[in-house]
């Protein structure tokens, strides 16, 4: 297989490629601080489809172009014509959501790899990614009271499960900039890594994460997934589900024959 291969975006401000076991969506906006447009989250969506049919991909890897920002948010200079009108907000809003949900019900593990500005659009972004992995120089901020904006109960929730209330409050009464340091006492971000280590920091995550069990991975995704919904929209039917099918593989005899033999297990997902 193809240790790098790229995949045909539909637009040249998304990139994505794949490395051994893990994919990556890129954002590339660089002169504009990867501000998104429609387009963008359009074809973002495409290649998460392309990365969820492909089994030999483990892990996502989302972050964004040119060193100096992860995603920033909205590309403003596209209002004109992208929300301009009733109609047009509300579908801007549709498409948005529906890249968010995407990325959030993403049935592999993602990881947000992030360097530089994280804003707005761009931290409901990584709340929807499983892991956040930042930069120490990296800035957080949903400015959304300095410019009069609304946000939906689906964004705030995922803000809230990430961070909880009282911290979700703060990010957005105060529409400041906060540091990676402050992100990861919030919880905000996994792990802060120095500007030079994040690439091979994250590689190294994702390899791990994709060298183990895939069908556990599926069951903790899944299980925690139902933990977040409102109860009365939990299947936890389909949770265990997802367990038991790990005590019938191949790979729980692998991994228990692997543990015994001292060596390191072979897992095939099945």
């Amino acid at each position: 297989m193809n240790q790098s291969a790229p995949i045909t975006p539909p637009t040249d401000k998304m990139l994505s490629r794949k490395e051994g076991s893990v994919g990556y969506v890129i954002f590339n906006n660089p002169e504009r601080h990867n501000a998104v447009s429609l387009d963008m989250w359009a074809a973002a969506g495409k290649m998460l489809d392309a990365f969820r049919n492909d089994n030999d991909i483990k892990v996502v890897v989302v972050t964004g172009a040119g060193g100096k920002a992860f995603v920033s948010g909205a590309d403003i200079s596209r209002f004109d014509k992208e929300r301009s009108s009733e109609d047009a907000v509300a579908h801007y809003n549709k498409v948005v959501e529906a890249s968010y949900a995407a990325f959030h019900e993403f049935p592999k593990p993602t990881i947000a790899m992030i360097r530089g500005y994280c804003i707005g659009g761009g931290m409901g972004l990584a709340t929807c990614c499983d892991l956040r992995i930042a930069t120490e120089g990296s800035k957080f901020a949903v400015p959304a009271a300095k410019l009069g904006l609304g946000y939906g109960y689906s964004g705030l929730k995922r803000l809230v499960d990430v961070v909880g209330a009282s911290f979700a409050m703060e990010i957005f009464y105060t529409a400041r900039q906060f540091t990676a340091a402050e992100a990861l006492t919030m919880g905000l971000v996994n792990r802060v890594v120095p500007d030079g280590e994040l690439e091979s920091y994250v590689k190294n995550y994702a390899d791990t994460i994709a060298g183990n069990a895939p069908l556990t991975i599926k069951a903790v995704k899944a299980v925690v997934g139902e933990m977040l919904k409102d109860e009365s929209k939990r299947d936890l039917k389909r949770a265990q589900d997802a367990v038991d099918a790990c005590f019938r593989s191949r790979d729980y005899e692998e991994g228990r024959k692997a543990f015994m033999e001292k060596r390191k297990p072979v897992f095939t997902g099945s």
